[in-house]
């Protein structure tokens, strides 16, 4: 079976969309965390979502350095779009190292922020890998339907820490060009610090 590495962020959709393709793929999972900035039941609640979903290894990335930076050098509206494609980029170098050959997320189009379709669009044009999306399409109350019956959803629900650094006003549409020039202003050696500083852990 081949392997993906699936982006799990703790929210509902990212474990729905690993769920969907369990049967496919053999599924590695990468969670970003904002240690110290946020608590350690975070870092529980993903650690529970994995042995829910039967995963055998995640990946736990310290990625408060790589936000930090994004904050201190790069447009501010566009911060959602430009730590997802970070996030993918240190899941292309996980993928290397696994032998994996696709990356899994639960972007959802209903969804505001790094989600809408132009901003995906600028996303997975800074992305080498093929990039899954498994509930993209899908309604807010669907994704829930099935989180509730894989047993997910109570695990899930609550608030979330993605926006501890970012803006308030994020922006909702871009342009890849422009994207492109930001990331240019990032340290891309910070993924590779990172990845060293990972807690692997494996089921």
């Amino acid at each position: 079976m081949e392997k993906a590495v699936a982006l799990l962020s703790g929210g509902i959709d990212s474990p729905v969309a690993i769920h969907l393709m369990q049967e496919r793929v053999e599924i590695i999972a990468l969670h970003f965390h904002q240690q110290p900035l946020s608590g350690e039941k975070e870092l529980e609640k993903v650690k529970e979502l994995v042995v829910k979903l039967g995963i055998q290894k995640v990946y736990l990335v310290p990625f408060t350095p790589v936000l930090k930076e994004l904050v201190e050098k790069c447009a501010h509206r566009d911060y959602y779009i430009l730590s997802k494609i970070m996030m993918f980029r240190a899941a292309e170098l996980v993928a290397a190292k696994e032998g994996a050959n696709y990356l899994i997320t639960g972007e959802n189009l209903a969804q505001v922020s790094s989600q809408t379709l132009s901003n995906m669009t600028s996303i997975t044009k800074h992305v080498g890998m093929e990039i899954f999306r498994p509930v993209l399409t899908y309604d807010k109350q669907e994704i829930v339907n099935i989180a509730r019956k894989i047993g997910t959803y109570d695990i899930s629900k609550g608030p979330e820490i993605c926006c501890l650094l970012g803006p308030k006003n994020p922006s909702t549409r871009s342009d890849s060009e422009k994207i492109g020039k930001e990331l240019g202003k990032v340290d891309m050696g910070l993924l590779d610090e990172s990845l060293k500083k990972a807690e692997i852990v494996t089921f």
